[in-house]
């Protein structure tokens, strides 16, 4: 099988990069990495000789290419059906895909007032009511979730969904959005996890910094 290549931007600030690598990682698949830093005003031109969307997560394997991170992580689960990447059980599968998409297509509120920031030192700020509905559709997805599979993650075992909601968990840290018990001990979960550790290290040793993520 030809190796799987998966270009991501600044691990620092990019959610979408970041959800794919996660799910990866956690899952056991093997693959590489590459970063391309978008540390110029409207990203890094570069990457259009990569990539015909000019965006990444950007998966290569052999001449096949493939972007957006859930078509990715579905790509991928495929390639290897035994790894566990989505939750074994098929309504729980389906429940996981389910907010996965309410993730990609929702929650702009947050997105809008707290771009992701590994480095941000946390610190509380203002919430508005499109923020405060956000956080309360979130919290009652992770708590139900774990209340039911017994955690310590949304199925159990980590899995794409929580890859998913791994950007929102630095949001909600970050950013000081809840002190409920239940929800920090899922973000503390997440946190712990290798493949978050892996990630957040590299994000610490990046030196871009980008001023718009910089909320």
């Amino acid at each position: 099988m030809d190796q799987l290549k998966l270009y991501v931007a600044n691990k620092n600030y990019s959610s979408w990069s970041m959800r794919p690598w996660l799910a990866m990682k956690a899952a056991g698949i093997p693959f590489t990495d590459e970063l391309i830093p978008f540390d110029y005003e409207h990203g890094n031109p570069t990457i259009k000789a990569i990539s015909e969307t000019g965006m990444v997560p950007l998966l290569v394997h052999g001449d096949f290419k493939l972007w957006e991170s859930l078509a990715i992580i579905e790509y991928v689960a495929e390639l290897f059906p035994d790894a566990p990447v989505w939750p074994s059980a098929r309504q729980d599968r389906a429940l996981a895909r389910a907010y996965s998409l309410e993730m990609i297509s929702g929650f702009r509120g947050i997105r809008n007032a707290c771009p992701m920031n590994l480095r941000r030192p946390r610190k509380a700020m203002p919430i508005t009511d499109s923020m405060r509905a956000d956080i309360v559709r979130i919290e009652k997805i992770w708590h139900e979730s774990v209340a039911r599979s017994g955690g310590p993650f949304l199925f159990g075992a980590f899995s794409a969904v929580d890859a998913m909601f791994a950007p929102v968990v630095n949001r909600f840290d970050a950013y000081m959005l809840t002190e409920h018990p239940e929800s920090l001990k899922y973000m503390a979960a997440m946190k712990a996890h290798p493949a978050w550790i892996a990630w957040a290290g590299d994000a610490a040793k990046e030196t871009w910094i980008v001023a718009e993520d910089e909320a």
